[in-house]
């Protein structure tokens, strides 16, 4: 079926490139594809898994328990991270924008922009723990591996962010750059996001076609801001990894730097409010104020539970 469906759509997109790179996601949403290349990579697909059947087959079957390494589950956790993450960073952008997605929601759930990192990170993190713990990878172990990671990843999203103008901008700033940033680009204290994907703001003169449009004020540039918090985030728990001995420890400091991190950051970014008890206030700070919590209260639990976590050394 994925052989099907790839194919379906690769030998279409080929066919017909202009139409392809004008609207990338629509024309994969799109019900529209080549029957034909469907059939020829679904037949592929089926060929090549028989072959590999075959290689394994024994002329007599036998039971066999086979030892089986965390490398060696990395594609599947990895392609469950992908579907759940995505699943999860769609579904929280829609609660957080409740209102936009009531008038469309098929074009809410379909459509590939609007994803909410903390919503990627909680269902994309709770599948793989989920799939890990099936092959005997206890939780603990898998979140301390997964942090610094999980930090870089996010640093390069951003670097996404910030080259496609994706609408994750931060508010305007019409403020005279400081004397202390000087040396940097303008673009570095305001920018106007020119040919952003959302086609957010006004014509550029002179351009024509698709994406020709600009803000009309510039604006912080936060996602560059946090590519160089994520980075520098990085650095930190990478350099930790070989003087944390207690499992857990690493995965609270990435909860606690992710948490001030984002919490940080919204003072300056465009985002939908809530208003409850008198306070308002964005889901990312309400989530961040969660996992800065939850990473204190996890230093103080991942101490008094080394013991029953900790991995034996083998001598």
């Amino acid at each position: 079926m994925f052989g099907f469906l790839v194919g379906y759509k690769l030998l279409d997109g080929l066919l017909n490139y202009s139409a392809f790179v004008a609207n990338p996601q629509s024309f994969i949403l799109s019900a529209r594809g080549s029957f034909l290349g469907g059939l020829l990579l679904g037949a592929l697909f089926i060929y090549w898994a028989y072959s590999e059947k075959k290689k394994e087959q024994l002329s007599h079957p036998k039971i066999v328990k086979e030892l089986v390494h965390p490398y060696q589950i990395m594609g599947t956790l990895l392609m469950w991270a992908a579907i759940w993450g995505f699943l999860g960073a769609k579904i929280f952008h829609n609660l957080e924008y409740w209102d936009d997605f009531v008038q469309d929601p098929i074009g809410g759930l379909l459509s590939f922009s609007g994803l909410t990192f903390y919503g990627g990170l909680i269902m994309g993190g709770a599948a793989v723990i989920y799939h890990a713990n099936k092959y005997g990878v206890k939780w603990i172990h898998m979140l301390d591996i997964a942090g610094p990671g999980m930090m870089l990843a996010y640093a390069v999203g951003r670097i996404g962010c910030h080259l496609s103008g994706d609408g994750d901008w931060g508010i305007e700033n019409i403020a005279s750059k400081p004397s202390w940033l000087s040396w940097a680009p303008d673009w570095v204290w305001a920018f106007k996001y020119p040919h952003n994907v959302v086609n957010s703001g006004v014509p550029i003169p002179g351009c024509n076609g698709p994406f020709c449009n600009e803000l009309p004020v510039p604006v912080f540039p936060t996602p560059f801001y946090e590519v160089l918090m994520g980075l520098f985030i990085f650095a930190l728990l990478w350099g930790f990894r070989h003087k944390i001995k207690t499992p857990g420890i690493m995965w609270s400091l990435y909860l606690i730097f992710n948490g001030l991190e984002r919490f940080l950051i919204e003072s300056i970014r465009v985002n939908s409010q809530y208003h409850a008890f008198g306070l308002a206030f964005t889901q990312a700070e309400m989530i961040s104020t969660i996992l800065i919590l939850l990473g204190i209260a996890g230093i103080f639990w991942s101490r008094k539970n080394a013991d029953k976590y900790s991995m034996p050394i083998k001598s």
